[in-house]
């Protein structure tokens, strides 16, 4: 019985697959793949079979492709399957492993990772007991995705879009990472930065349903065991933070939820983590922040912050419970104040895959950018050794992107001491000096000569730095004379704006382009419209983490790597200064485009693979299962990673056993 209907379906491949005219590609019911090609007049008119497009076919045409069948040999089912994955890098539909889910029921249509919407066929909603629960029509994806774009195309405010989007997330996560992914560019200031800034202020009086998991004081003893709350047995990725630093705007406590929520959706869309394997986390620590200490709404513990070792042993009982039901997870911490963030960043990363994207993160794509704008004028990326950079900022962020760059210039040849002379790092009191109180990792950056104490603006004629760098969180600081001295004393100077959100940038595009006559290389951690300057458009690059952190989780979740290691990051950096198409490179762009981030990404997992294998941090029974040569340049290794990217398309569900092919 199963040898004859695996047989009839073998036929129908064929007949399908006998193909002369090649149609375009188009998006099914069920996503994005490319239609089965069949000999026919392309002027015909389509109509739709199960869920697959066919063109209409006239009997002749079905006797010829009929008697082609005894002139071929029927393909394996096996070797079908494979030469179509290949060719498409997606399964068909009919070929997608069935899901066994353990509700039905409306329980179907209220859980986000399994509900379609109105896309559930007809069959399915007999298997799942929900025919008649919703409307009788079918609507394709692609409807649905219209209609996802309509409703956003009506909203006036990115807040507004923001909301409607967290909405779909809640209801159907399958949409809303199709919708992201194929929107990338338009959506991902909306998902996160900018506007994941205002949704945290407001994260509070908006608050609607929950999502991920709140761990704080009052868990203290039970963390190991409400770690299997959570209802997902396979996490590869967490973020966490404890909201003492959420973006630019200070602390914000258990309503900084929305970036772990913000970030992991990145990690989905443009990292090809599938949804059911990240977690985000607040850890409430409780707040020093007065108005949500008194906000009646305000959804975390409403008391002073804990320090010193209370927050330590708190902190690694939470890190002992996860670790515990999730071996082989990659944590993020994100948006820790400066004070704590590289310390809580040493204190794990000897013995747990941990990253810390504001330190590791802006730091590896800030040198991605540097390396690229170096390209831009002309040089390679050995003259990074021979810049003069002024930093303003010495938080953590700050001096997490003069420690990459440092570190880049000691494998450019340079000594440590060398590479230190290099770097002009400001705090509010200026040029850092032996006098001057900094973090963890600071000292080697701390002048003796006369500079010390300098200004920005007293500093740059001093000193004629080739690139300013911004991450103070201070609007504006960046004057009109900081920006005109940066353009007397380099042809082409490098000036990145890098704090978030757009509102706390140290200058806009507008005022760097003008200011120098449209010769600064620029880019901004949050995005800037274009700029035109005397008939002359500028488009400015977005110095985005998001082109780092989710490919990077990507191969070390995939190689199961024990450690992410400071070579790792530079590596990641250099492979995204690398990934530049030709055309990109010729519109002065120092980033990759956006719209091209899920490609970019499976370089990065491609490197970091083979860097952690080559640092042996990677077990060897996890070597078994991949290709046998690890080189970035290998094509199979880039095909192993890419058929691990999660592809949000709908997936067929049934709720006992039932066996496909």
């Amino acid at each position: 019985m199963m040898a004859t209907r695996m047989a009839a379906e073998v036929g129908s491949f064929v007949r399908c697959g006998a193909a002369a005219v090649n149609r375009p590609t188009r998006r099914t019911l069920y996503g994005k793949i490319k239609p089965f090609t069949v000999e026919t007049d392309p002027n015909d008119d389509e109509y739709i079979s199960g869920q697959r497009r066919f063109p209409r076919q006239n009997d002749e045409q079905l006797l010829r492709q009929q008697q082609n069948l005894h002139d071929k040999e029927v393909p394996a089912i096996k070797s079908f399957y494979t030469d179509f994955t290949t060719t498409n890098h997606s399964r068909p539909y009919h070929l997608r492993k069935t899901i066994r889910v353990k509700t039905q029921g409306k329980g179907i249509l209220t859980n986000p990772l399994y509900n379609k919407g109105s896309a559930f066929m007809h069959g399915e909603r007999d298997r799942l007991g929900i025919r008649g629960l919703l409307p009788s029509r079918m609507l394709e994806m692609d409807a649905q995705i219209e209609r996802v774009m309509g409703h956003l195309e009506l909203e006036e405010s990115p807040i507004r879009k923001y909301i409607y989007l967290r909405d779909l997330h809640d209801r159907n996560e399958t949409l809303f990472h199709r919708v992201l992914v194929d929107h990338i560019e338009e959506l991902a200031p909306v998902v996160y930065t900018p506007t994941v800034g205002q949704a945290c202020m407001e994260f509070g009086h908006d608050y609607r349903r929950a999502r991920g998991m709140y761990f704080c004081h009052h868990d203290h003893g039970d963390m190991g065991g409400m770690v299997y709350n959570w209802p997902e047995d396979d996490v590869r990725v967490i973020v966490v933070t404890d909201g003492s630093r959420i973006l630019g705007l200070g602390d914000l406590g258990a309503n900084g939820m929305g970036i772990p929520i913000g970030k992991l959706a990145l990690y989905c869309a443009a990292g090809g983590i599938a949804p059911h394997r990240v977690l985000p986390i607040m850890f409430d620590a409780g707040t020093n922040c007065e108005r949500l200490l008194k906000d009646k709404f305000y959804m975390g513990l409403q008391h002073p912050r804990l320090e010193g070792p209370a927050y330590y042993e708190l902190l690694d009982e939470f890190i002992f419970a996860i670790t515990a039901r999730w071996p082989n997870v990659m944590i993020q911490f994100e948006d820790f104040s400066s004070d704590k963030a590289m310390d809580v960043l040493n204190r794990y990363r000897g013995h747990h895959l941990v990253f810390n994207d504001d330190i590791q993160g802006t730091g590896a794509v800030a040198v991605a950018g540097i390396l690229s704008a170096l390209r831009q004028q002309g040089k390679s990326h050995t003259a990074l050794a021979d810049q003069r950079i002024v930093i303003a900022g010495a938080g953590s962020a700050g001096l997490g992107v003069a420690s990459a760059l440092h570190a880049a210039m000691v494998m450019e040849g340079l000594s440590p001491e060398e590479a230190s002379k290099n770097f002009w790092i400001c705090d509010i009191n200026g040029v850092l000096s032996s006098a001057s109180s900094v973090l963890a990792g600071g000292e080697k950056f701390k002048r003796t000569d006369a500079t010390a104490g300098m200004s920005i603006a007293e500093v740059i004629p001093v000193v004629k730095p080739t690139i300013l760098l911004g991450l103070s969180a201070v609007k504006g600081l960046f004057t009109d004379e900081i920006v005109r001295m940066m353009g007397e004393y380099a042809e082409r100077p490098i000036i990145f704006p890098l704090s978030n959100p757009t509102n706390n940038a140290e200058c806009t595009a507008e005022d760097a382009y003008r200011l120098t006559d449209g010769r600064v290389i620029f880019a901004s951690g949050s995005p800037f419209d274009p700029v035109t300057i005397d008939g002359r458009t500028f488009v400015p690059s977005q110095c985005n983490n998001m082109f780092i952190f989710p490919g990077l989780g990507l191969g070390a979740t995939i190689c199961k790597a024990s450690q992410i290691t400071d070579k790792m990051i530079h590596q990641t950096a250099i492979t995204l200064a690398d990934s530049l198409t030709d055309d990109e490179r010729a519109r002065g762009q120092i980033f990759p485009s956006v719209k091209r981030i899920r490609d970019v990404s499976r370089q990065i997992a491609v490197t970091t693979i083979v860097h952690a294998v080559n640092e042996g941090l990677v077990h060897e029974t996890t070597l078994e299962a991949m290709p046998s040569d690890l080189s970035v340049d290998n094509e199979m290794l880039h095909l192993y990673v890419a058929r691990r990217m999660y592809d949000p398309v709908y997936t067929p569900l049934v709720d006992k056993v039932y066996t496909t092919i």
